[in-house]
């Protein structure tokens, strides 16, 4: 049977917009694998839409984001940022508005809905509904996974998203798995149908994020040309760790006194989340700790800012409890720095072991210590790591995720059609 062309595609991302800058409040990952893959699409010959909340009295209805890309403002409960607890109560208005959107077109002007996390899948699954096409779906995290896995001090997620996600996967024409660990959480946790869950890794952009002068980049940075740079990437959370960082830089220093002369633990990124309720958590612990001399705290930077701070780095520290995928990770061996990651999710896949970084299968500061201690010490171990991380990072490229996406979003087409056609 011949494959129906996908020529426009209706993105959802309701609780964060591809527009912010990620590292702090929700923008992370997820922005970045939204705006990357829209315009890789974009680059096929497929329109991207993206539906978000209008957080801003005076953000203009459309904004172009590339050639073919458009993101579409939503009037959904106030001009500000919510917090995702209140989210829920805004779904009705939300998906009223997507669906006025549609209304003013002719039938048939969306081929496929794509919706990111599961509120926006909730939107996804009553459209895909009104319009008649198919939904496919990227969770991007999961609450029974997340809740498998809390850090100390952490909330689990509420029931509320459990089933919510629950109803999504149930809908969903196709599911997009960032690693095949993630599929395997989706079919297990979630009872998804195999044929209907497909593998697709995010990607990095290779042209942002690649090797260049690191003493370069430390003169751009104010960094000294002779530090050991431990840099840690993201939004300040408990689920990300930075405090196993910070913890595992005061161990260094009690065991090496000296290393102090030299040590910059860099920490890029706003807090997000439950963080939100200790936005200055990292100040007190560093003081606690007493390192404050040796951390430095930088608001989230923009990508070419960013790739100067993997490239300064003498290691990529991602300690996180869980991640779908870690594209901080990939970032930075793009850059040629290896990783330092903790063994969950999707970093076993983002990460080669050995090769292209350390997967360090423990939170335990004293662990993370002797693992980043090495960094250290072992300069011509850490050039085999560097040559290894340039290499696995290229074969992630984000051309590649959008071809594989065109292929998902042709296959629930093709799916569709026949159901109708039966």
């Amino acid at each position: 049977m011949r494959r129906r062309r996908v020529n426009r595609v209706a993105t959802i991302s309701m609780h964060t917009s591809p527009l912010d800058q990620p590292g702090t409040g929700d923008a992370g990952g997820m922005n970045v694998y939204i705006v990357e893959s829209a315009k890789r699409l974009a680059q096929l010959g497929v329109e991207v839409e993206i539906f978000t909340r209008q957080t801003g009295r005076d953000l203009p209805p459309v904004v172009e984001l590339a050639p073919g890309v458009s993101v579409r403002h939503v009037t959904a409960g106030p001009y500000e940022e919510l917090d995702r607890a209140d989210m829920p109560a805004q779904l009705c208005a939300f998906l009223s508005g997507v669906l006025r959107t549609e209304a003013m077109y002719e039938p048939g002007r969306y081929d496929v809905i794509h919706s990111h996390y599961w509120l926006s899948g909730q939107v996804g699954w009553l459209a895909k509904e009104r319009w008649g096409v198919p939904l496919v779906h990227t969770m991007h995290t999961m609450a029974k996974v997340k809740n498998l896995l809390l850090a100390k001090g952490d909330r689990p997620e509420p029931q509320a998203r459990v089933l919510g996600e629950e109803q999504v996967v149930e809908v969903a024409d196709r599911l997009v798995a960032n690693t095949a660990d993630e599929a395997l959480e989706l079919r297990e946790l979630y009872c998804a149908p195999e044929d209907r869950v497909a593998v697709v890794n995010p990607g990095v952009n290779l042209t942002v994020f690649q090797p260049a002068s690191q003493g370069a980049a430390r003169h751009r940075l104010g960094l000294p040309q002779n530090a050991h740079v431990l840099l840690f990437v993201g939004r300040i959370q408990p689920l990300k760790a930075p405090d196993v960082l910070l913890r595992a830089a005061a161990r260094m220093l009690i065991e090496e006194p000296s290393l102090r002369e030299r040590l910059v633990v860099a920490c890029v990124g706003g807090p997000s989340g439950n963080g939100l309720a200790r936005p200055d958590v990292l100040v007190d612990l560093a003081t606690e700790l007493g390192i404050s001399d040796v951390v430095r705290l930088v608001p989230p930077a923009p990508q070419h800012e960013l790739a100067d701070w993997y490239r300064a780095a003498d290691v990529t520290v991602v300690p996180s409890y869980n991640e779908s995928f870690g594209l901080v990770a990939l970032e930075s061996q793009a850059c040629g720095t290896p990783v330092a990651a903790a063994a969950v999710g999707g970093l076993r896949t983002a990460v080669r072991d050995g090769v292209s970084g350390v997967l360090v299968d423990s939170h335990d500061p004293q662990d993370w210590a002797s693992v980043l201690n090495r960094f250290v010490t072992s300069p011509r171990w850490r050039d085999g790591l560097s040559s290894g991380a340039r290499a696995h990072a290229a074969a992630f490229g984000w051309s590649a995720t959008a071809a594989r996406l065109m292929e998902v979003y042709a296959g629930a087409v093709a799916n569709a059609s026949l159901r109708v056609a039966v």
